[in-house]
């Protein structure tokens, strides 16, 4: 859901998702990232989800509050596998208004169902005063 208002430091943003093989197969068609660990199963039929399509969580949060980011740096600290819900939490950690656009630094960590971190993630972009005030 579009978020229309201007961003202000503190402000929280959670969203969920849990993914599966399909998902993994055609993130893996169009990335190109076809290892062994996204297309063979394991023994329980699970395939290993690619980082980048973990890092769509914090990338959702993101279309809505329409985030424009100039940079991301992600910490990829556990693998997800098909099946695993994760969820994530964005965080606006500083604002700064200019007479455009809000520079926004937002940073995000998503978990799994056992709460253990499986991505860390930092963005400094830009929200267009249009965007957020419409």
């Amino acid at each position: 859901m579009p978020i229309s208002s201007p961003p202000a430091e503190g402000d929280e943003y959670t969203y969920e998702r849990t993914f599966g093989r399909e998902e993994v197969r055609d993130f893996g068609d169009l990335s190109g990232d076809q290892q062994a660990i996204h297309t063979e199963p394991d023994e329980e039929g699970r395939l290993i989800v690619q980082g980048l399509l973990t890092a769509t969580l914090p990338t959702k949060i993101g279309g809505d509050m329409s985030y424009i980011a100039r940079s991301m740096e992600f910490e990829f600290r556990r693998p997800v596998r098909t099946g695993d819900t994760i969820a994530c939490r964005m965080v606006v950690d500083a604002v700064t208004e200019t007479d455009r656009h809000y520079e926004v630094k937002c940073s995000a960590v998503c978990t799994n169902a056992d709460d253990e971190d499986v991505l860390y993630g930092t963005f400094d972009g830009i929200v267009r005063k249009d965007d957020a005030e419409s």
